[in-house]
């Protein structure tokens, strides 16, 4: 399938999943989960920062569009699509696996330890400025934390379910004609 059009399948699907069945499922008052921005993760590591930047705002608009918010989404996302280079960079072998494979999943990253890691810092950005922009205030900052920890970890729960569903296979590019 064409890079672009599986792209624009997983943006489509993704905030169809969160708008329509993730936002429904109330669990609690301090855990929301958040699926969406594994969108962002998923991005093939040849784009550029300035396009996942642009892209992870598109992404955060449609989402505030569907819950009328002014921009929480679309403030959080940039941020994650601002980082994510940064953690590739720190969590990625030292082999240039970005340059064998084209996006990013357990086997790019060298096993699934890093791969965690690399979902869970941007999951845990994400996520607790998600909820500084809501609240913007610190009158209890146990609930916030709460919040902000509960909300990771069932986020990532779905993060990863996702990837043992959806399969995505990759191949190991090589520099052979």
């Amino acid at each position: 399938m064409n890079l672009l059009v599986k792209n624009i399948f997983r943006f489509l699907l993704l905030v169809l999943f969160q708008v329509y069945v993730l936002d429904k499922i109330l669990l609690h008052q301090m855990v929301t989960p958040y699926l969406y921005f594994i969108f962002i993760l998923w991005l093939p590591f040849s784009i550029g920062r300035s396009w996942l930047m642009l892209i992870g705002f598109l992404l955060g608009y449609t989402i505030d569009s569907f819950r009328q918010n002014p921009g929480f989404h679309a403030a959080a996302c940039v941020l994650i699509a601002y980082l994510r280079p940064f953690v590739v960079n720190l969590l990625m072998p030292n082999d240039g696996a970005e340059a064998n494979y084209s996006e990013p999943s357990a086997k790019s990253f060298g096993g699934f330890l890093p791969y965690f890691i690399y979902a869970g810092v941007l999951a845990t950005v994400h996520n607790v400025w998600l909820f500084l922009l809501e609240a913007w205030q610190f009158a209890d900052p146990m609930y916030f934390l709460l919040k902000s920890v509960l909300s990771t970890v069932v986020t990532l729960f779905w993060m990863f379910a996702v990837e043992l569903i959806f399969n995505r296979k990759q191949k190991f590019k090589t520099n052979t004609a």
